[in-house]
């Protein structure tokens, strides 16, 4: 389940992606716009400039704006830089890796050959799904 920051730093990411000009807007005008509370959002906001998806300019006229091109920013990306793994257990992710203290053999597990194949389908979508996408969907 995708967490309330991932979900957040999505509709920032696509409320500044659809803008037109890529013009610094204020912190308050996106937490109004995309109804995310402008304390959480200034730290999403942060990580995602960090990261090199956001740019912004400080002072009069300043704010955020989408940096990359919206169809380079992968949804994997944004939700293992927010959620964590894309896996849903540790021992069948990728960049998580951890076996499970539980299991005897990983090898002869059948939960982990599952979640394998689960992981390895979502990641087929996430990692070919960009936020030009998620634009486009909303029309």
């Amino acid at each position: 389940m995708l967490s309330k920051k991932t979900k957040y730093a999505f509709h920032a990411l696509t409320y500044l992606g659809k803008q037109k000009e890529r013009k610094p807007i204020l912190i308050s005008d996106v937490a109004k716009s995309t109804s995310v509370p402008k304390k959480f959002l200034e730290s999403i906001l942060l990580d995602l400039r960090k990261a090199g998806i956001l740019n912004s300019k400080m002072g009069k006229g300043g704010g955020y704006y989408l940096f990359k091109d919206a169809d380079s920013v992968l949804l994997a990306d944004v939700i293992r830089m927010f959620n964590g793994p894309i896996a849903l257990l540790p021992c069948a992710s990728l960049n998580y890796y951890e076996p499970c203290t539980e299991c005897v053999s990983e090898i002869a597990c059948g939960l982990n050959k599952m979640m394998v194949e689960v992981r390895d389908g979502m990641l087929k979508i996430l990692e070919n799904k960009s936020l030009q996408d998620m634009i486009d969907a909303e029309g």
